[in-house]
């Protein structure tokens, strides 16, 4: 593409594509000398009232001169938009910049601009013009302008909705026919909710797309049984999908109309209606083709099978960044490639576009693999409720992402968001492409549904397929984040079924309080040590004997669920024999019953090869997590088909039963009844409590999250002065220690101040000026903080003690030149800790809070928090770390003073979240003593701001 010669190279960086309303894709891109024809067929295409509005008079095509000004810009002053689908333009932006009194202007002086929109009558309503909206204002800041104007005639309704929807701060007036429109272009916090509801929107509805078509093509069918194609075709067909199905093969003779009773094609353009949805599985170099005639079809979305893309090597990646510019050119997303394929339980789809042999049972369970190994291995447990987790729970809709070349886990949690079928959602990962908007997702889903994450890759790269951005952060604290945003953080996939199947069948716990019973001592025992271990607060066990009969059990269950000392109960089987011994069916209906009469608190079983009890305890009506609701029939059965196979085991299915061979089916649930989940071992059962009842409290804890406190004393716009003018003399820098000092001090935080001292006499010199009595330091990097090392002196009252400390430390560890010593006025005593913020290039900004020493450099007890901070997440940072007891008087000590130390940490926050360009704070060491704080050292580190997308136009991740 030729760039424009006016004054600006072609930005490319304003090139993106975005999802639309109805779940299609556009490319926004800048518009150049080269589009000529381009405009004039799209302007073609428009109605005569559009134009009208447009151009607030008949104008029925556009003039040379017209097209010239359309298509030549300088990028500044003169920028056009164009949202495009292929080749073709459905919609155009353009501002031109303007000065006293609306008349054309140059300049960042002036800083108003005039917009003006039009869209293709067949596009509207797709939300076109707010997409290009949002594209345009960005553009806009960027080239210093901070205000638009846009005049619309009155009956142009649609036109004036887009303006007043966008959340701007804005002001309307009226004159002369035509109603003026202006509007600030800085985000607030109304735009940024307008723009994030139209993102989950728009993402939603293009997984939706794909998730439930009304027609699907499946392109690589085989003429024989077997093969990917083949299989996929079979598995749609025989889980009885309710749509039209088609099988499409180029290599089919001429006459062939039909596979196995499914209407054939050579192409998937010679099907005679619309096809909502392609299954692709013909080798890598043939799908170009395949989509292209996808693409001519419009054909809403593809699920790529095929294999050879970013996972086989340099070659491979490109082919998919080529995959994905040709999908997109035609509006289409894909899952994959390298997919294991989508499936959708919903009696009104029934899609099992996937290669799992058999359709999953109905449930209210979302399921997102990146890995196709693990997703069979996760389809096949919760499908067999292997690994000791038993029960009729099954899943609402599966997806495996493959290469998650485009659909990932955040468009999917988009959808289950709203998804009124998804109680609880459970992901497996191996990267997070952009872990800044999945924390932002996951803390919105968590809020309404449990989120479950387990994470491959954990300690070293993610899988080649998969292009992530470079993060600085370990992954114990991405981990800290997303435990933040409410993730239920799991370590192994038997984890992940084992608290994703308790989640979605029982009520959360209010509390951290544990009842536990049964017939077996040794077992209640080892339950009560691994509730410990876990944290919970148990009660002693009660031991049942194993004379307990069912209406026993029924009787304790009873009474532990109505005690309101405990939050949940435990309930640990043995079996039992001999006359009279209690029966698998027989004890689960008296616990099913016992639980239906207090339905507010989970219950959980410990069985030890007890056969049919834990298909016995299951009963899938409702999965959903309902506080306080009666149990009651499920809207949909959970029983399986007819003739239903069992889905294949694979070596990835750890912990499962021993004597899993002739496992008896599972007993039909009794109408009404609650399902209980049942697990082999103490400490699997007491762990996904222990997720629940955390996941509880953080659900308790949300729904006040805090306030980010405002201070009196904070100088804002003194420190941006100070930082523009800093950053004035370079790209990036470490500030010195005196505007380090000073730019803290804008916001409210104190530097104890260090002189040199370079010889005994300057070190003097700096005591008298300071102050008796002092501490004398080394702040050589080896020394630093070191207090260990001895490259410290504390308490010295006079200069007697200083001079010889001097000397002592100089025959130590060499000359003054290699120590650079400091002399500093003795703080109070306290626990010295650290404060450190750092904005990170993938997650954002993060504050972070440890004790100075060993505890944080060695044992890595560190705690975290996405910036901003509030006043809440502050008191439970400092809570957070493992070795938190030294501030609340441990074995003794005073308790320090927690409440300054809160906030230096909000303080801290708020000076990185209203400066995006101070990337790096460190305050060490912050000595907390019972009374007031002391902060003797710090570094900023200042650097251009880095691209905050979170705050930018939507786009989709980029394919290069």
């Amino acid at each position: 593409m030729q760039t424009s010669s006016d004054r600006h190279e072609y930005p490319a960086h304003w090139e993106a594509d975005v999802v639309l309303r109805d779940g299609g894709t556009a490319r926004i891109r800048p518009i150049t000398v080269d589009d000529a024809e381009r405009l004039v067929s799209f302007y073609e295409q428009v109605s005569d009232e559009s134009k009208y509005y447009r151009f607030f008079a008949p104008y029925p095509r556009l003039s040379a001169k017209d097209v010239h000004r359309f298509t030549h810009h300088d990028f500044v002053d003169r920028v056009g938009l164009a949202a495009a689908v292929g080749d073709d333009f459905i919609g155009t932006v353009r501002y031109d910049r303007i000065g006293v009194g609306g008349r054309p202007a140059t300049g960042a002086e002036a800083d108003e601009a005039e917009v003006a929109f039009l869209v293709q009558d067949a596009h509207q309503g797709r939300g076109v013009a707010s997409a290009l909206l949002e594209h345009i204002a960005a553009v806009a800041r960027e080239r210093g302008i901070r205000r638009f104007a846009a005049e619309v005639l009155p009956a142009n309704t649609k036109m004036i909705k887009v303006f007043t929807d966008a959340g701007y701060t804005q002001k309307r007036s009226f004159e002369d026919g035509v109603v003026r429109l202006e509007f600030d272009l800085e985000p607030t916090d109304r735009s940024l909710a307008v723009q994030y509801a139209r993102e989950q929107r728009a993402e939603a509805r293009s997984v939706q797309r794909l998730l439930a078509p009304g027609a699907v093509a499946v392109i690589g069918t085989g003429r024989a049984p077997g093969g990917v194609g083949r299989s996929i075709l079979d598995n749609i067909r025989d889980g009885g999908f309710t749509g039209r199905l088609y099988a499409v093969n180029g290599a089919l003779p001429e006459g062939q109309k039909e596979l196995d009773g499914v209407p054939a094609f050579r192409s998937v353009r010679d099907i005679d209606g619309p096809v909502d949805l392609a299954v692709v599985a013909v080798p890598a170099e043939r799908v170009p083709e395949v989509v292209a005639e996808c693409g001519e079809h419009d054909v809403q979305g593809l699920v790529v099978i095929s294999a050879g893309y970013a996972e086989s090597g340099p070659e491979g990646r490109e082919r998919q960044r080529a995959l994905v510019r040709q999908a997109r050119s035609h509006g289409m997303r894909i899952i994959g490639p390298n997919s294991f394929g989508v499936i959708n339980t919903s009696p009104e789809v029934r899609l099992n576009a996937s290669l799992a042999p058999e359709m999953p049972r109905a449930g209210r369970i979302g399921l997102f693999a990146q890995s196709g190994a693990i997703g069979v291995a996760l389809l096949s447990r919760l499908h067999r409720r292997g690994g000791g987790v038993t029960g009729v729970t099954g899943l609402s809709t599966f997806v495996s992402s493959g290469n998650r070349a485009d659909v990932s886990g955040n468009d999917v949690l988009q959808y289950w968001f709203e998804d009124a079928d998804t109680d609880v959602a459970l992901m497996y990962l191996e990267s997070i492409g952009n872990p800044r908007k999945f924390t932002r997702l996951a803390r919105r889903t968590a809020a309404a549904k449990p989120l479950v994450v387990v994470q491959g890759a954990r300690h070293g790269a993610g899988p080649r397929g998969h292009a992530v951005r470079a993060t600085q952060l370990p992954h114990a604290t991405v981990s800290a984040l997303l435990r933040q945003a409410g993730v239920i953080r799991v370590n192994t996939i038997t984890e992940l079924v084992d608290a994703g199947l308790l989640l979605a069948r029982q009520p959360l716990p209010a509390g951290p309080r544990v009842a536990i019973l049964g017939n077996s001592e040794s077992l209640g025992l080892l339950t009560y040590d691994a509730c410990l271990a876990e944290g919970l607060r148990p009660h002693p066990p009660r031991d049942l004997t194993t004379a307990a009969s069912a209406a026993d059990f029924h009787a304790a269950l009873s009474r532990a669920l109505a005690d309101d000392s405990s939050d949940a109960v435990v309930v640990t089987a043995i079996p039992s024999v001999g006359e009279g011994s209690v029966g698998d069916a027989a004890l689960a209906e008296a616990l099913r019953s016992a639980a239906a009469e207090q339905p507010t608190k989970p219950v959980l079983v410990v069985h030890v090869e007890l056969g049919g009890l834990a298909e016995a305890l299951s009963a899938a009506t409702s999965t959903a997590p309902q506080p306080g609701a009666a149990s009651g029939p499920a809207p949909e059965a959970g029983g399986t088909r007819t003739g239903e196979r069992a889905a294949p085991r694979t070596g990835a299915d750890e912990g499962a039963e021993a004597d899993g061979k002739g496992a008896p089916a599972p007993v039909p649930p009794p109408e009404g009844a609650h399902p209980i989940p049942a697990y082999p071992a103490a400490e699997r059962a007491v762990r996904a409590l222990a997720q629940a009842v955390a996941y509880g409290q953080w659900r308790r804890d949300a729904a006040d999250p805090g306030k980010v406190p405002e201070y009196e004393d904070i100088d804002e716009r003194g420190a941006a002065a100070l930082i523009e003018g800093l950053l004035a003399r370079g790209q990036g820098l470490t500030l010195t220690t005196d505007a380090t000092c000073e730019l803290l001090a804008a916001y409210g935080v104190h530097v104890h101040r260090a002189l040199p001292a370079p010889t005994p006499d300057a070190a003097a010199a700096a005591a008298r000026a300071l102050g008796y009595p002092v501490a004398l330091k080394a702040t050589a990097p080896h020394l630093r903080h070191r207090a260990d090392l001895g490259g410290v002196r504390l308490d010295l009252t006079d200069e007697e003690q200083l001079r010889r400390a001097y000397g002592e430390l100089t025959e130590l560890f060499g000359s003054p030149e290699e120590l650079r010593p400091v002399v500093q006025r003795m703080a109070p005593r306290g626990v010295d800790t650290v404060v450190r913020a750092v904005i990170d290039p993938a997650a954002g900004a993060v504050l972070s809070f440890g004790l100075a020493g060993a505890a944080s450099q060695l044992l890595g007890d560190m705690a975290h928090r996405l910036i901003p901070v509030t006043d809440r997440d502050a008191t439970s940072l400092v809570r957070s770390i493992r070795t938190a007891p030294l501030l609340f008087g441990w074995r003794g000590s005073a308790p320090v003073d927690t409440p300054a130390l809160e906030e230096l940490m909000l303080r801290v926050s708020r000076l990185v979240h209203d400066h995006p360009e101070v990337v790096a704070v460190t305050l060490e060491p912050v000595v907390v003593a019972p009374h007031g704080i002391s902060v003797l050292g710090a570094s900023v580190r200042l650097a251009p701001p880095p691209a905050r997308d979170d705050q930018g136009p939507r786009t989709l991740p980029p394919t290069y």
